[in-house]
This record gives structure tokens, sequence and C-alpha cells, in this order.
């Protein structure tokens, strides 16, 4: 009875022995055959594009009107700075513009003024030319008198005096034209000067104005937020991040091959995506192109295989892949997923 039992247990561990033979052969068999025909990598995730948003100018935040992960559409304001200094700021330059303006229209009129003074002095170098003239006949006629006994010394004294006097006062009056001529010329400058003062404070303006426009801080792209890092009544420096954009419309996968495995990737051939968080949907993928560089040559420290020890070490390949149908796995899809991929030889 004994041995008959011994028996039976020796041949059931037989047939359990020989199933789990037969199921190891199977899925050994299944596993070798599927490497043979399928090159596959766990080495990929999910990326998207992440855009940053930041302060243009400093300023202590006054409004924040979105939270953490929060949906946004493009050109959405999202946060206000104070701008309470710079409004200030701006009524003052504008006052000072006002006062420039006054100073062109002040200018102006002194030019006119003096373009009216040159105009006299014009007018009166032609007196003083004619009156030199008339001098110089009566001084010439006089003398002739004077030869012939027909007026007094005096008489040609006095003639000779007007004449002195008539040409003194022709240079005064080309000197007072010239003076005046050299004026207009200061006048004009001081013009151009107050013209091109005016066109600075009106690009002063300009540029307060579009700092104003700077503290309403809108999105550059929709997408949903990230963590906020920032808070009502903090002050933020130009060029701050304040948090990120992830574009929620555009998926695509980054997948580091072996170089060992590139013989058998091209582009546009169909690979299969499996997300590790969701591994029973059935996703595909095209390959849209590949690296020309190996992962480590994007490094901080690329290495340098001329220096040193060499030991060889099998470098990677990243390959994008579009994914198919992208559409129906929008609300699965997150950047930064582990993903496994699975590409016929």
């Amino acid at each position: 009875m004994e041995q008959e039992n011994n028996q039976k247990k020796a041949t059931i561990r037989k047939v359990i022995i020989s199933v789990l033979l037969i199921v190891a052969l199977y899925f050994g068999v299944k596993k070798i055959a599927f490497t043979l025909t399928h090159e596959t990598t766990d080495n990929a995730q999910v990326e998207t594009s992440i855009v940053p948003v930041l302060a243009r100018i400093s300023g202590y935040v006054k409004t924040v009107v979105v939270k953490d992960y929060d949906s946004v559409n493009a050109n959405q304001q999202v946060v206000e700075l104070d701008d309470a200094e710079l409004q200030m700021q701006l009524v003052e330059q504008k006052a000072d513009l006002q006062q420039s303006m006054a100073d062109v229209s002040n200018a102006k009129a002194q030019l006119a003024n003096a373009i009216l003074s040159l105009q006299n002095n014009k007018g009166a170098i032609q007196l003083k030319s004619i009156r030199q003239s008339k001098a110089t006949n009566d001084f010439t006629r006089d003398q002739n008198l004077f030869k012939e006994q027909a007026i007094t010394k005096k008489q040609l004294d006095e003639s000779e005096f007007q004449l002195a006097a008539a040409n003194q006062e022709a240079v005064n009056a080309q000197t007072e034209y010239a003076t005046a001529n050299n004026r207009i010329a200061v006048l004009r400058e001081n013009v151009n000067r107050a013209n091109a003062l005016i066109q600075m404070k009106e690009a002063k303006i300009k540029e307060t104005e579009l700092k104003l426009s700077y503290t309403k801080i809108t999105t550059p792209s929709a997408g949903k937020i990230g963590k906020k890092n920032i808070s009502i009544g903090q002050f933020v420096q130009a060029g701050t991040p304040l948090f990120s954009i992830v574009n929620d419309s555009s998926y695509w996968i980054v997948a580091n091959f072996k170089e060992s495995q590139l013989e058998s990737l091209e582009e546009g051939k169909k690979v299969k995506v499996r997300l590790d968080a969701f591994p029973d949907l059935a996703i595909e993928g095209t390959i849209a192109s590949l690296s020309d560089a190996t992962g480590a040559k994007f490094s901080l420290l690329p290495p340098d295989n001329s220096s040193g020890n060499f030991i060889k070490v099998t470098q990677r390949i990243p390959v994008k892949i579009s994914i198919n149908n992208q559409a129906a796995f929008k609300d699965k899809l997150r950047a930064g997923m582990s993903v496994f991929i699975t590409v016929d030889k």
C-alpha cells in the first residue's frame, strides 16, 4: 500500500515537472522568438513643450488669478504687478513733456523775432550805405568849393566829420548784421535741441507705457500651468520664472535605443507604445526622426575616449516618436510618463 502511494506521488511529481518544463519551454521559445523579431526599450518617456511664464519687470505681485494646475488660454492675464509707481512716473514725464513743448514754442518765437530783426538790419545797412554815399558826395563837393573859397574851413570840416560818421555807421551796421545772423544760427540750434529733447522725453514715455503693459503678465501659449512660485505681495525680479505652462495638446515620445538597435529603426516605421501607468491601452506611434548624436554628447561633461583608460560603453541614440491618434489618449498622457517601446525588426 505504501509502495503504491509512493509511486503515485512520484508520478504526480513527474507530471508537474513535465508541465512546468513545457510551460517554461513555451514561454522561453516565445521570448526568444520575440527577441529575434523585435527591438524594445524601456528607456523612453512622454515629452511635450513646457513654456515658462516670466516677469519682464521687477515689482510687487498685486493679483494672481490662477491656481496650481489650472488650464489657461493663450494671452490670458494670470498675474498683475503693482503699477502705482510707474503711473506716477508717467504723469511726471507727461508734465515734463508739456514743459519741453512750451520751451520749443518759445525757442521758435525767439527765432522768428531774430529773423525779423535781421531784416531790419538789412534795411539799416542799405540806409547807412545811402547816407555814406551822400556824405562822400557832399565832402567831395565841399572840397571843390573850399578850393574856390566858396565855403569856410569850418564848413569843410563839418562835411568831413559827416563822412567819417557815415562810414563808421556803415561799419557798425555790418557788424550788427553779422551778430544778428550768428544769433539766428544759435537760436536754430536751440530749436533743434528742444525738438530732440521732446523726442527723448516721448521715447521715455513710451518706455514707461511699455513697462506698464508688462505689469499685466499674460500666458504665451495655452495649456496647463504647473505649481505656482509666487503669491500676492511677493516682490519679483525681472526675469523671475513665475510658473510654467505645459502644452496639453501636443505630445510625443523620446526613446533612447542602444546603438546596436539602430539597424531596425528608420523614419516612418510603426512602433507599439505601452504606458506604464495604463498598460492595457493599445497605442501606436511612428518614428519621426533619429538624433544625429548620442545622448552622452549632450551631457554637461561629454566623455572623451582619447584620454585615460578606455572602457567601451554601449551608447544610446534619442529617437523621436509621434503618437498616432493622439486625441484619443489626450486625457491619459502626461509629460514625463515612462513608456515601453516595441519595434518590429
